[in-house]
């Protein structure tokens, strides 16, 4: 089915390989973690030594990057993307970053005839690996539907929003309220708990009632069992909710629930959770016992 190019072959990212191979799409995939790149090859890809190197290989190219400055950097700097010979068409970039930056990074590669698109990804590893997660992509409509091969093969969950910047703005608001729901889960299993709940039946009526959110069905066990093995990480969400912040304070927009959220993820980080999954954020409720 052709060749694709990856770079950053993270926990999303590997997912994104393991789904793009097997839909028999043939991925070359660059990393700076040398340990990643052996995995990579392990499941039959092909890792390369610099984005460059990706780029001459590939006509269209997925990023599954930290942020937005890394993005820039994969793309634009030394060795990166544009210094290839032959440019790739298409750019997917599924990091959550910032909307703006993003809207001008389109347009700057858009004067190289490279489409940009924003393609954000609403789920875990895991639920990328499941064919489960949700893609919201911003950008040229047309090179949406070039694209639109890769996108099945990694979900049937894919909207196409608009121009650029929108799949990133999507992104935001909607890890807003996906934060909100595991925060709300970990203070809600916690309470029930000091109340002398027994934990799993109680987690059982939750996922019949009005509670019930998807948070319960991907983090809820993990947070019973205290398995914090990351399928997502508190230390990237904590990156994306203080983007949130920063949008809503040029909109002109109070959020506070997503303030108090911030100070829970800081709090943990400083007790040393940054690199658990997200659902650790219960150990940081846990330890706001005052007795």
């Amino acid at each position: 089915m052709g060749s694709i190019g990856l770079v950053g072959i993270g926990l999303v990212g590997t997912a994104i390989a393991e789904r793009l191979l097997s839909s028999n799409f043939e991925v070359v995939g660059f990393d700076i973690d040398s340990a990643r790149c052996r995995h990579f090859e392990k499941l039959g890809a092909k890792a390369v030594s610099t984005p460059v190197e990706v780029a001459c290989e590939t006509g269209r190219i997925v990023l599954s990057l930290p942020d937005t400055e890394t993005v820039r950097e994969v793309v634009e700097g030394p060795k990166g993307i544009l210094e290839a010979k032959t440019l790739p068409t298409y750019i997917i970039d599924t990091t959550t970053g910032d909307p703006d930056e993003t809207v001008a990074l389109a347009q700057r590669l858009a004067k190289r005839d490279v489409y940009f698109l924003d393609s954000t990804i609403s789920g875990s590893s895991r639920q990328v690996r499941d064919q489960d997660a949700v893609l919201m992509v911003g950008g040229d409509k047309a090179a949406f539907n070039a694209c639109r091969d890769i996108f099945q093969a990694l979900t049937e969950k894919v909207f196409y929003l608009g121009p650029s910047g929108n799949g990133s703005r999507a992104k935001l608001a909607s890890n807003l309220i996906l934060g909100l729901n595991r925060l709300a889960l970990a203070e809600g299993l916690v309470f029930a708990s000091k109340l002398g709940l027994e934990p799993e039946p109680f987690l059982e009526l939750l996922k019949a009632s009005p509670a019930y959110s998807a948070a319960m069905d991907t983090k809820a066990k993990k947070m019973l069992k205290g398995d914090f093995t990351p399928e997502s990480r508190i230390r990237q969400h904590h990156k994306d909710v203080s983007i949130i912040l920063k949008y809503a304070e040029k909109a002109g927009q109070e959020l506070p629930l997503s303030k108090v959220h911030l100070d829970v993820l800081e709090k943990a980080i400083e007790a040393g959770d940054g690199e658990l999954d997200n659902a650790a954020v219960i150990r940081e409720i846990k330890r706001r016992n005052r007795n």
